[in-house]
C-alpha cells in the first residue's frame, strides 16, 4: 500500500444540515478504496405537511450500499431513534457487524428482531480503554452524559491521527441514571497518541449563551409541583429519558400517589434499563387495569407522546380515553420535556384539546421542569478545551448551528469547515479539504415500502390533496368509435361549483362533446388523446371551481 496516497475522510449522510437521521461515515486508505465505517444509523420523523403518509425517514444509504465490500462496521453511539432508528431496516443491505455497549445493543437487537434482521450481528462492547479493531481503525466507546443511558463519544484511532466523533452530550456530573460525565477521562483521551487530530462535535445548542444545566436539578420543582396538584396528574417526557421518568416516578411516589406508566416505548425503555442494570430501585407501578380503582388525587400517570405523536398515550387522553382513563376539568398535564422544531403543531393540538376539558397544562416555559440533554455554547466550549483538537467539524446541527459552531471553533484556534450530507472531507492534513460531493437525500418508508424522496410518489400525493383527483374512464368499440359516455370520479373536490350543477356531470357532458369533434388522428393516439382529455377535465374544473385537478385518464379499447 501506498502510504503516502492514503486519506482520511469524513462523510456525513445524514445529520449535517438538520437535526435527526444521523449517519456518519469514516474511512481511511487510498483515495477512492478507502476501507469506511458508520457511525449511527437513524430516522427523523414525517409531518403531514411535507411528507403525508410516510412512516419513517431516513438517509440515503446508497452511497454507502454500492460500497459495501468496503464496510467494516457499524458503530451506534447511543440509542435515540435519530442515532439508531434505521438500523434493523438497512442492515440486510450492509451485513457488517454493529458494536454497541450494553443497553444500546439491547434496543438494537430488538430493533433487528422488529425487522427480520440477524440480532446476533449487534455485540455488544465495553467502554473505553477497550478497543474494537474495524479494517484501519481502532475504536473506543467513551462514556458520555446525555439524556438517554450509556451515551458515547467515539474515539476513532487511524494511521492519519486520532478521530473524537462526539456523538450527542452534555457535561453532567450528576445525571442520576447512567454515567456522568468525566472531565479527568476525556482529559487522558485527549493526551493520549499524541493529541486528537479532529474532533466531530455536537452543535445543536451552539446557540444557547448559558451553561447547561444538570438532570438533578428538576427533581426539587418536579416534586413541588407533582405535591402541589389537587387532581389526577399526568405528565410526559422522552420515553428515553430514564433518568426523567424515574424523577417523575419518585415524585408521585413522595406525594401518596399511585404511579402508572402508559404507552409501550416507556414501559420497554424502562424494562431495558432495569434488564442492563442502568436503572435501580425504580419505584413500584401499577398497571393501566389497575389505575380505574385509584382515586384521581392519588394517581400519576406517566405517559408518551411528549411530542404530540397522534397515537401516543398523550394524544389519545387529550382525544378522549385511553385505557379506560379520562382527563377532567380539575387535573393536570406537565410536559417534562423540550418540544422538537416542527412538532409544534401537534403539541399545540393536545394542550388545547387538553385545555377544552378543564386540564390545567404546565409546559417547561419556565424552565424549572426539563432541561436539554445537549451541551450549550459554554458546554461545548469548555469540550473543545479539554480535547484540544487540531480541527473541529461541527456535525448534528442544521446549517445556521454548524456555521456559528464552525466561527466558534475557528475564534479559539482550530482548524474548521462546515460539511453538510453529501460533502465528503478529507482530514489527513493540517486543515480539513473538500474531496467530493455525493450525492444524498432521504429515503421514505412508505407503509413497508422504502421509495426515495425523488421517486415522485410522496410529491403525486402532495399535489393530490392540494388540488383534488378526477379518474376519467373511456372506451372505444373495435372500430374505435366511443362506446357509450365517458365515466368521472371525483375525489377531494366540491360536487358543484359556480353553476349549482353537478361538476362530474358537467365534465362528463363537456368530455362527451370533446370526443364528438376530435380528429381521427387524436382518437387514435393514446398519448395524445390522454393530454387532450386532461386538458378538457381541468379546463371545466377551472371554470367551476377555480381549481386545476389531478387527473388521470383510462384509456379502454375492444380488441
Amino acid at each position: 500500500m501506498n502510504k503516502a496516497a492514503d486519506r482520511l475522510i469524513y462523510l456525513p449522510l445524514g445529520g449535517a444540515g438538520e437535526v435527526g437521521m444521523n449517519a456518519y461515515v469514516y474511512g481511511y486508505g487510498p483515495a477512492g478504496r478507502e476501507r469506511l465505517i458508520l457511525v449511527d444509523l437513524g430516522v427523523t420523523f414525517p409531518d403531514m405537511d411535507t411528507t403525508p403518509g410516510v412512516d419513517l425517514i431516513f438517509p440515503d444509504m446508497q452511497w454507502l450500499i454500492d460500497r459495501v465490500d468496503r464496510l467494516d462496521a457499524i458503530f451506534i453511539t447511543h440509542g435515540h431513534e435519530d442515532h439508531i432508528g434505521a438500523l434493523g431496516h438497512f442492515w440486510n443491505d450492509l451485513r457488517v457487524p454493529v458494536y454497541c455497549r450494553n443497553f444500546t445493543g439491547h434496543l438494537a437487537q430488538r430493533k433487528m428482531e422488529e425487522h427480520g434482521a440477524d440480532a446476533d450481528a449487534i455485540e455488544i462492547v465495553g467502554a473505553y480503554p477497550q478497543q474494537v479493531k474495524a479494517g484501519p481503525f481502532s475504536v473506543s466507546f467513551v462514556p458520555i452524559s446525555h439524556s438517554i443511558p450509556e451515551s458515547s463519544g467515539m474515539v476513532i484511532d487511524t494511521p492519519a491521527g486520532r478521530v473524537v466523533h462526539t456523538g450527542d452530550f452534555k457535561l453532567d456530573t450528576q445525571p442520576g441514571v447512567g454515567e456522568p460525565f468525566d472531565p479527568d477521562l476525556w482529559k487522558r483521551v485527549a493526551t493520549e497518541k499524541g493529541g486528537v487530530h479532529v474532533m466531530t462535535c455536537d452543535s445543536t445548542n451552539i446557540g444557547v449563551p448559558h451553561a447547561g444545566r444538570s438532570e438533578v436539578t428538576v427533581g426539587p420543582d418536579i416534586r413541588d409541583l407533582v405535591k402541589s396538584q389537587p387532581g389526577m396528574i399526568v405528565a410526559t417526557t422522552f420515553a428515553s429519558n430514564v433518568a426523567r421518568v424515574k424523577t417523575l416516578a419518585e415524585a408521585g411516589v413522595a406525594a401518596g400517589r399511585s404511579v402508572c406508566l402508559m404507552g409501550r416505548a416507556m414501559k420497554r425503555m424502562v424494562s431495558v434499563a432495569i434488564e442492563t442494570g442502568v436503572l435501580q430501585d425504580f419505584p413500584s407501578v401499577i398497571a393501566p387495569e389497575e389505575a380505574g380503582d385509584i382515586p384521581r388525587e392519588n394517581l400519576m400517570l406517566i405517559v408518551t407522546g411528549s411530542q404530540g405523536e397522534r397515537r401516543a398515550a398523550s394524544a389519545q387522553l387529550a382525544r378522549g380515553k385511553y385505557l379506560g382513563l379520562e382527563l377532567k376539568e380539575g387535573d393536570s398535564f406537565l410536559f417534562s420535556s423540550k418540544t422538537i422544531p416542527g412538532n409544534e403543531r401537534g403539541v399545540i393540538q393536545i394542550i388545547n384539546s387538553l385545555s377544552e376539558k378543564g386540564v390545567e397544562v404546565i409546559d417547561d416555559s419556565s424552565g424549572h421542569y426539563h432541561v436539554s440533554g445537549h451541551a450549550n455554547r459554554p458546554d461545548l466550549e469548555a469540550m473543545h478545551d479539554i480535547v484540544q483538537p487540531k480541527i473541529l467539524i461541527p456535525m448534528h446541527g442544521e446549517h445556521r448551528m454548524l456555521r456559528r459552531h464552525a466561527q466558534v471553533a475557528e475564534a479559539k484556534g482550530m482548524a474548521s469547515a462546515i460539511a453538510v450530507n453529501g460533502t465528503m472531507l478529507d482530514l489527513t492534513g493540517p486543515a480539513p479539504k473538500v474531496a467530493e460531493f455525493v450525492e444524498t437525500g432521504r429515503t421514505y418508508l412508505d407503509g413497508s415500502v422504502k421509495i426515495g424522496a425523488l421517486d415522485g410518489v410522496v410529491r403525486d400525493r402532495i399535489r393530490a390533496a392540494l388540488n383534488g383527483q378526477v379518474f376519467l374512464t373511456v372506451l372505444f368499440d373495435e372500430d374505435d368509435a366511443p362506446l357509450g359516455e365517458p365515466w368521472a370520479e371525483l375525489v377531494g373536490l366540491p360536487e358543484t361549483g359556480r353553476s349549482n350543477a353537478p361538476l362530474v356531470d358537467l365534465i362528463e357532458a363537456d368530455v362527451e362533446q370533446f370526443l364528438g369533434r376530435a380528429d381521427r388522428s387524436t382518437i387514435l393516439d393514446d398519448d395524445k388523446l390522454d393530454t387532450a382529455l386532461r386538458r378538457a377535465v381541468r379546463h371545466v374544473a377551472q371554470q367551476e371551481i377555480g381549481k386545476k385537478p389531478e387527473v388521470t385518464v383510462v384509456i379502454s379499447r375492444l380488441a
